[in-house]
């Protein structure tokens, strides 16, 4: 008798940004508006070695820089209301995104956002880019780690969350720390180079400028 190959169930997690959408600049002109209302005049390059580290880091990192004292819960709200004022009808999806959810839908796979940032943030994120919360099987925030970037926490409780080993999720980063947290887990991983250069995410199984240049393969790794 012959026997058919099939696809294990698995899951796709999603960072956020850089991955669904390019929120970046809007989140550094935000932090650059928030620390010069106190004050502190800082560059958009200040928050470079921060990113995909959720926003405590990536304010009280710059903060740290220039031994500037801040009370980060004070900056971190200031800034998210900054920030969700200028992303209004501005932000938008990263080429491919609904196409590639729509392609996990199909395939059946189990699909989840893991974010370092706050809830408030991501809430506002997929608002922005037409999707629905309920868009995803499960949504892991900043709030709901201990350890952020590169510890693999976030990915391990999103792949928990959707049922399934770590081993049997793709995780899609654009950060390095992203990637390092992704190996740390156990998944295989798909850097898109939105935010750094194949070379710096050399760690990662597959590569792609966006989900729109994602090939089949990244979906299809673990055939049976």
């Amino acid at each position: 008798m012959t026997s058919t190959k099939s696809i294990l169930p698995h899951g796709v997690i999603f960072d956020m940004d850089g991955v669904l959408v390019d929120s970046e600049p809007f989140i550094c002109k935000a932090g650059c508006m928030a620390y010069a209302e106190l004050g502190l005049q800082v560059r958009p390059e200040d928050f470079v070695p921060f990113v995909g580290m959720g926003e405590n880091r990536y304010l009280g990192g710059v903060a740290e820089k220039y031994n500037f004292p801040v009370d980060i819960d004070a900056i971190k709200k200031r800034t998210y209301d900054i920030y969700l004022e200028i992303i209004r009808g501005a932000l938008r999806p990263l080429p491919g995104v609904h196409e590639f959810i729509g392609r996990c839908r199909a395939l059946g796979k189990k699909i989840a956002v893991a974010s370092s940032a706050d809830r408030r943030k991501v809430e506002g994120n997929l608002r922005e880019i037409g999707l629905a919360w309920e868009s995803f099987d499960t949504v892991v925030c900043g709030e709901d780690v201990v350890h952020k970037k590169p510890d693999p926490e976030i990915f391990l409780l999103a792949a928990k969350r959707l049922g399934l080993p770590a081993t049997e999720c793709l995780v899609v980063e654009d950060a390095v720390s992203g990637v390092a947290a992704a190996k740390a887990a156990g998944s295989r991983c798909l850097a898109l180079t939105t935010s750094f250069s194949r070379e710096q995410l050399s760690g990662a199984d597959f590569f792609a400028p966006n989900l729109a240049g994602a090939g089949e393969n990244v979906l299809n790794w673990n055939r049976a």
